[in-house]
């Protein structure tokens, strides 16, 4: 056993014997350090004649309440407020939108999910996921007996078929029903697992035969009739088998249809959008306080495993998963029966399995934005670890990981660029990977101390970590390595901005870390906001851990009392305002994202900080800007809609998120494209939607019609099925299934309101794509703006013949229309304010004609 699997078997044992039960109790106790803090914090109040108080306007309820997800705010108590517009300006967007959903759609077309399969695979890459029979020069087939294999003169249907599981491009597992074919002491065998012996490297000759050869080296040699593992490799003709096949085990899909795709590669598509999840999280935080993984070279039975202290203590040991859901075990067996986990509360295991994504991407989805994410003094504080803490260290490894999970979904595709998740740096290239019916995947930052930015208080001064000069270095690496969508604060106040903070407990655990990070505090005052809900996380209210980044707060909880601290501050009574704003770095770094077309995200940061980034993004008129996880404001989301922006509200369940949609489409900004999507924030700091119940008068029932006319069926992995009705978003395969919830929710509420809410959300990724455009120069389309419109003549004169779709858009501004090869853009003529010119592209996106009436 290594030395860290020892150290988590150890502290397992600990907290096994304990049963964790000093973590979970309720405030008041003293049996451990987050129960002192609590309780020290409470004693403070009361010594000061500071009473435990509920913010203004809270109505009878209960601090064990998980309700915080579905708030239009995360960054913010909400309740009893006032809207910060008028009824006027929403009637104006809500009308707004209606027009947009009546415009007509864009044609779409049916896509091959998988490529199509040849008898005999013309490449090394083709055989993934399906089997062959395997035949020696000599004419000889490869048969197995059980564990044995040998060559033998047989008819081809009476030879052995393997089911080529890739491990890699170009790599595979033979799998039979018996095991897999392996390399052992120089001998050919079937074995019961797979190992690197049984990991084999298959190259095509110039002859269509094909070679194999384990990592270990060993290759696979027919030899006097013998089949062993020998130095030279033969050439093996493969031939497809399509009976008598045992596939390998793995998480089904359950959608039937092809996915759909656009009829042209430049028009406008549809398909929902996920702006803030991270699905490289398994890498954060050390690498040990997460359970699972998004891929594994062996596939699901490997991936999809709880931590060897949850497993070896039998659920008793999971200290963090424990503290969060409030239960003393779990059942640790993932695959392939997954009693306990994944679930939408379970914060400590995966949820982004590929095969999950992939399911998404099936039912609908086509814009994926992986957030890389951490927290260094977390990192430093959970005792288990074997990845370095340092934000940018565990970024850069989190982005190699994207990468290679690229490559990996590709190998299970057929070969490279074929797979279904696509990494892209511009919204020309995701148009074009969307229209061809995959997923575009932007790569994002949310840390907490992006590029060394922190600070230390020294005598009531900040002495920044980082300078000007820093900064660009590290967003020009980030902009090279792909980083396209970035927050400048998470958890703690840091050189560039304050911070939101956390409320309640988390929020007592999480101040005490920024303390540590920084030598100070937050330092929360009292405010009272003009709408009476925009101002940052109170501290004085003491609810139980709730499920928004409750994460960082238990590893403090759990670890955090070795570490001595001053006595924590005892704030004003609430609303609180962080009084640390955008710092001049924090401005720089803002015009940096500017200056690259990055999108800037002010989630997070406090709302001094906010409100002085909105007023920096107005001034040099960037529209590259969003809310991805409802963590900004409300005076925020208007200003981020009239600057041209994009808003993704967390995703939460499928109730909440319907509510917070109609206050939404109260803020549309009716210059620019209409749609919306979510953020899901899974994979350990955000729980997802719970369920509705199977005895609701309108659950979802399955199948059900997603986007395109696939038929979705209920998911199931191993022994496993699940229902939206009962396992709510247990993992993210069932994101098409809250969509379909959503629907059902809003039309119960008001007929008609179903269709609504899924056109918006179909319409999503149009609309962040749309943003992206405005934020990389493409002025804004001028049928929504009337001041944008040129002469028709002098649009005639700026579009030429040959030019491609990206050149008109940079002459003459976004489209109105984009509908298969025709582009449809607002001018003028002298008796005519508004005059539809048509400009007309071949199959390939360049200019055939310009037709104006």
């Amino acid at each position: 056993m290594g030395r860290r699997q020892s150290v988590r078997v150890g502290l397992a044992v600990v907290a096994a014997a304990t049963v964790v039960a000093a973590a979970i109790s309720v405030p008041g106790g003293t049996s451990s350090g987050a129960l002192d803090l609590t309780a020290a914090a409470e004693q403070d109040r009361s010594s000061s004649d500071v009473p435990h108080v509920d913010q203004p306007g809270t109505p009878p309820h209960s601090h064990h309440d998980p309700s915080t997800k579905n708030l239009i705010s995360r960054a913010g108590f909400e309740e009893g407020t006032v809207d910060p517009t008028t009824a006027e300006q929403r009637k104006a967007a809500t009308a707004y939108v209606e027009r947009e959903r009546a415009l007509p759609d864009p044609t779409l077309t049916d896509v091959r999910a998988y490529p199509a399969r040849t008898t005999v695979p013309q490449t090394r890459y083709a055989m993934a996921g399906a089997c062959y029979t395997l035949q020696a020069p000599s004419g000889a087939y490869v048969v197995r007996d059980g564990a044995s294999v040998a060559l033998a003169e047989v008819r081809a249907s009476a030879a052995a078929r393997f089911y080529f599981k890739a491990t890699r491009l170009g790599g595979y597992l033979l799998h039979t029903a018996d095991g897999v074919l392996a390399s052992s002491d120089g001998a050919i065998e079937i074995v019961a697992e797979p190992s690197r012996d049984a990991d084999w490297t298959v190259n095509r000759r110039a002859t269509g035969r094909f070679t194999f050869r384990t990592v270990e080296g060993a290759a696979l040699t027919a030899r006097r009739g013998d089949l062993v593992a020998g130095d030279r490799a033969t050439g093996f003709r493969l031939q497809h088998a399509t009976s008598r096949c045992s596939a390998y085990p793995e998480a089904g899909i359950n959608i039937a249809g092809r996915p759909h795709g656009g009829v042209t590669s430049f028009q406008e598509v549809r398909g929902y959008v996920d702006a803030h999840t991270h699905g490289m999280a398994f890498e954060f935080l050390g690498g040990d306080v997460h359970c699972g993984r998004p891929w594994h070279t062996y596939g699901a039975p490997y991936a999809l495993v709880d931590c060897p202290d949850h497993t070896l203590t039998q659920g008793n040991g999971a200290i963090l998963e424990s503290f969060l859901s409030g239960e003393p075990s779990h059942d640790p067996v993932g695959w392939p029966t997954f009693k306990d986990w994944p679930a939408p509360n379970s914060l400590t295991h995966e949820g982004t399995y590929y095969r999950w994504l992939e399911r998404a991407w099936r039912g609908g989805q086509r814009l994926f934005v992986n957030l890389l994410v951490e927290n260094n003094k977390m990192c430093q504080l959970y005792p288990i670890k074997h990845n370095s803490c340092d934000d940018m260290d565990s970024i850069r490894l989190q982005a190699k990981d994207m990468y290679e999970f690229q490559d990996y979904v590709d190998a299970q595709f057929g070969g490279p660029g074929l797979g279904f998740y696509r990494i892209v740096r511009t919204p020309f290239e995701a148009r074009r990977v969307i229209n061809a019916g995959k997923m575009a995947v932007v790569m994002g930052i949310e840390t907490s101390i992006p590029f060394g930015c922190t600070f230390k208080e020294v005598l009531g001064k900040d002495q920044p970590a980082c300078d000007v000069a820093e900064i660009d270095a590290n967003l020009e690496e980030m902009h090279t390595l792909g980083v396209r969508q970035m927050e400048l604060v998470n958890k703690f106040d840091n050189a560039l901005s304050g911070v939101a903070g956390d409320s309640g407990e988390v929020g007592l655990f999480v101040n005490s870390a920024n303390f540590l990070e920084t030598a100070s505090f937050w330092q929360m005052e009292h405010c009272e906001p003009a709408d009476g809900e925009s101002h940052d996380k109170n501290q004085t209210a003491l609810p139980t851990l709730p499920e928004q980044d409750a994460i960082f707060g238990a590893i403090y909880a759990l670890f955090g009392d070795a570490v001595a601290l001053p006595q924590l501050p005892v704030y004003p009574p609430p609303a609180h305002c962080n009084k640390r704003g955008l710092t001049d770095l924090g401005k720089h770094l803002i015009r940096g994202l500017a200056k690259r077309h990055m999108i800037f995200d002010p989630d997070h940061m406090s709302v001094k900080a906010r409100q002085a980034s909105m007023d920096l993004i107005e001034e040099i008129d960037y529209p590259g800007v969003i809310s991805s996880h409802s963590w900004s404001t409300p005076d925020t989301y208007p200003r981020i809609y009239r600057a041209g922006g994009f808003i993704t509200p967390y995703a939460g369940d499928s109730t909440g998120f319907v509510d917070k949609w109609r206050r939404h489409v109260e803020w549309a900004d009716p210059r620019y494209y209409w749609g919306i999507g979510f953020g899901a924030d899974i994979n350990g700091l955000g729980a997802q939607g719970d369920p509705r119940g199977s005895d609701v008068p309108n659950p979802v029932t399955y199948p059900f019609t997603g986007i395109g006319g696939v038929q979705v069926a209920k998911q199931r992995a191993g022994e496993r099925v699940w229902d939206i009705n009962v396992d709510g978003v247990a993992q993210y395969g069932l994101y098409p299934d809250w969509v379909e919830d959503l629907g059902l929710v809003a039309d119960a509420q008001h007929a008609g309101d179903g269709a609504a809410i899924r056109d918006d959300m179909g319409r999503g990724t149009e609309a962040y794509l749309q943003m992206w455009e405005r934020a990389v120069g493409i002025a804004p389309d001028s049928c929504r703006n009337p001041g944008l419109r040129r002469s028709v003549a002098r649009v005639r004169s700026l579009v030429q013949p040959g030019m491609s779709t990206t050149e008109v858009m940079r002459r003459v501004g976004q489209p109105f229309r984009r509908l298969g090869r025709t582009y449809g853009v607002c001018a003028k003529t002298a008796d005519d304010p508004r005059v539809m010119v048509r400009i007309v592209f071949d199959r390939t996106g360049h200019v055939v004609r310009v037709v104006a009436p």
